[in-house]
């Protein structure tokens, strides 16, 4: 399968995606934002579309509009009240407009298809570069702010009383947030980027009791998942996209199951 230059540059940059979607993932899920990751992913649909229809690549289209968007549904999901009906129209908002932008470019259907679904194994070299570069640079501000953001991710109350900046750490967070659904969505698409940052950090949540284990049994979950839906998207010509999701949801369920046996033995 190594032979193929389009499969090692696969591999890849799948693993710097599922390093960053499992790193983020465990935020993500703390902090009750998995929402946010489903409307962010509609939301670079909307941005990769446009990028098709002005003639930029589509994943700088997607890092503008979610990085912009997801501080303004980041402000949102304070309000409590009205959270879901803002956050559902904003949804419903951006998928028309992203139907409009490709019906106006002159693309083939093809390229709607591998916005919605990924297209990891059509992956240029130029874009593997531009991937681990987005990628790296997200994985450096998780060191760098590591310590406060999973202060105020676990303990938002405790981190606002001792003083931290949880305003800023939220726009931090955010902006990792929209670049790792614009990463991730090379690899299983806009419409499912959302499985690769919420399943893995929620399944850690029932296996690890710390956050650094939280974060290894993640990152591990989305690596698996990723490399075998490589693999068996190789040897059968099956979607990767359907075998990650597969992997995740199976992985998902067995940690629920765990979780309940150990609360009841």
């Amino acid at each position: 399968m190594l032979q193929y230059e389009f499969m090692r540059q696969a591999f890849i940059a799948s693993t710097f995606i599922a390093i960053t979607a499992g790193l983020v993932g465990v935020f993500v899920v703390s902090r009750n934002m998995s929402f946010l990751s489903h409307t962010l992913s509609e939301i670079g649909f909307a941005g990769a579309s446009f990028g098709v229809l002005v003639g930029i690549s589509p994943l700088a289209g997607m890092i503008l509009f979610t990085i912009v968007s997801s501080i303004a549904v980041g402000g949102l999901s304070n309000e409590s009240s009205r959270r879901e009906a803002s956050i559902s129209a904003m949804s419903s908002l951006f998928i028309g407009l992203g139907i409009l932008f490709l019906s106006l470019s002159s693309k083939s259907s093809s390229y709607a298809t591998n916005i919605l679904f990924g297209s990891i194994v059509g992956i240029s070299s130029k874009e593997v570069q531009q991937l681990l570069a987005l990628a790296i640079f997200v994985i450096i501000i998780f060191i760098i702010f590591y310590k406060p953001l999973a202060f105020d991710s676990f303990d938002h109350i405790g981190a606002s009383a001792s003083g931290l900046k949880t305003r800023l750490l939220s726009v931090i967070f955010l902006v990792t947030l929209a670049l790792s659904v614009s990463i991730g969505a090379q690899i299983v698409g806009s419409l499912l980027v959302f499985v690769l940052l919420t399943l893995p950090g929620a399944t850690a949540k029932y296996l690890a009791h710390s956050v650094p284990k939280m974060i290894l049994v993640s990152v591990g979950l989305a690596l698996s998942g990723v490399w075998l839906g490589l693999y068996l998207a190789f040897i059968t010509n099956w979607p990767v996209t359907f075998f990650i999701a597969t992997y995740e949801v199976i992985a998902y369920f067995i940690g629920l199951g765990y979780k309940n046996y150990k609360l009841n033995h």
